[in-house]
């Protein structure tokens, strides 16, 4: 059988560094990705989801109580898991593309690369690997019937990326935070990074500004992911979510 070039990515960078204020007091001594979610913290179930969908290297970048974070890596290298963290000094004065850009170093080979709030069942992971275009970004996306001024809005021409922003005024989808990089395309996203993080707005932006900045070069593509579970924790009502989602998981034996 022949297997799919895309099928080859097997690394993951995992953002984990915020705090997660909007989710106070919860997050007061504990990072937003170590949140309980039925059992298991919601970076526990992130990684089974990467490890389930055929990824074998995962980073995670660390900040707001690194050590605890630390912990749960370790944890997972005593399973025969090959999970490392790298830590972002700067994660209290930067937005996300600071830990990107952190993490450069970890985008020697083609990759994935999932934001640390977004809860996802193993088989979006394995369609973003299966779907992965050569030498281009891909970005998955959720469609549905109601956009809110936090999502991340996305703009498309067929499956091309037009547009990702949360302030953008036309959109047909919103994007998860969870993409694929591979050849030119993570060479560019990169060169992106880097150039931004030059410019006085580098330390204020998220990453996916940078994304945005390279779709008009014709790189950026997307894949929805349909009925495929996943969860995005920002507010309480969202964790709350999460905790429901991750029950009938458990319930249903993940």
């Amino acid at each position: 059988m022949t297997v799919s070039r895309s099928m080859t990515i097997t690394k993951a960078v995992v953002l984990s560094a915020g705090k997660g204020s909007r989710l106070l007091p919860l997050t007061a001594d504990t990072p937003k990705c170590l949140l309980d979610c039925s059992g298991r913290s919601l970076l526990e179930w992130q990684l089974d989801a990467l490890f389930a969908g055929g990824i074998e290297q995962v980073a995670v970048v660390t900040g707001f109580r690194a050590d605890k974070v630390d912990a749960v890596a370790q944890s997972q290298r005593d399973q025969g898991r090959e999970v490392t963290t790298l830590f972002n000094p700067f994660y209290h004065v930067a937005d996300n593309l600071g830990s990107v850009w952190m993490a450069r170093g970890q985008l020697d080979r083609d990759c994935l690369i999932l934001n640390g709030d977004t809860l996802i069942a193993p088989g979006i992971v394995t369609l973003l690997r299966e779907s992965a275009r050569d030498d281009a970004i891909t970005l998955s996306v959720n469609e549905k019937g109601d956009y809110d001024a936090d999502d991340m809005k996305v703009l498309r021409e067929g499956d091309r990326l037009l547009r990702v922003g949360k302030r953008i005024d036309d959109y047909d989808a919103e994007s998860i935070g969870f993409m694929a990089f591979r050849g030119k395309g993570r060479e560019v996203f990169v060169a992106e990074v880097e150039a931004a993080m030059h410019r006085p707005e580098g330390t204020t932006s998220w990453y996916l500004k940078a994304i945005d900045w390279i779709a008009p070069s014709g790189l950026v593509f997307t894949v929805t992911i349909g009925d495929r579970e996943w969860a995005e924790v920002d507010f309480p009502a969202d964790l709350d979510n999460a905790q429901a989602l991750t029950a009938r998981w458990r319930a249903a034996g993940r």
